[in-house]
């Protein structure tokens, strides 16, 4: 498993990934919101903001962020390849990508939802807490930030 930095050849099998994931976000249930996530990728592959893990050209693992709002804005894994380490590995590179001093939030479901049960674990596990309660794409989410 190779964890690196997305290239703009690499939006195929991302999509292919994102098609696989798109049920457990907010703001992807549509084909349009589909069209609107790929536009919205490319420029950041070529920014440099856009994580992966690929394995025998598939990407199992992408990882979106915002170095100057310091936020961490999309991560998925592919159902087939969770609980190896996948994730915790493109937050370190994301991480090490960002202001030291400056905290990272990301968004989740909030308590109580199913959906969001193993993404609220996994970002307690990186050292991330509990933030405000909000809303995205008319979806009650909840902030998690990581102190730095």
């Amino acid at each position: 498993m190779e964890i690196r930095f997305a290239q703009p050849q690499d939006l195929g099998p991302w999509m292919e990934l994102v098609e696989q994931v798109k049920n457990t976000f907010p703001g992807l249930e549509t084909r349009e919101a589909l069209e609107e996530h790929r536009r919205a990728v490319l420029p950041l592959m070529e920014e440099g903001s856009a994580i992966c893990a690929v394995e025998e050209g598939r990407v199992a693992g992408a990882l979106l962020f915002d170095k100057a709002a310091g936020l961490l804005c999309f991560l998925a894994v592919s159902p087939s390849h969770r609980r190896r380490h996948i994730g915790e590995k493109m937050v370190e590179l994301m991480l090490s990508q960002m202001d030291p001093g400056r905290d990272v939030a990301v968004s989740t479901y909030r308590e109580g939802d199913p959906r969001g049960t193993a993404a609220r674990a996994f970002y307690r596990h990186l050292g991330f807490g509990e933030g405000r309660l909000t809303e995205e794409f008319g979806c009650p989410v909840q902030e998690f930030i990581l102190r730095r």
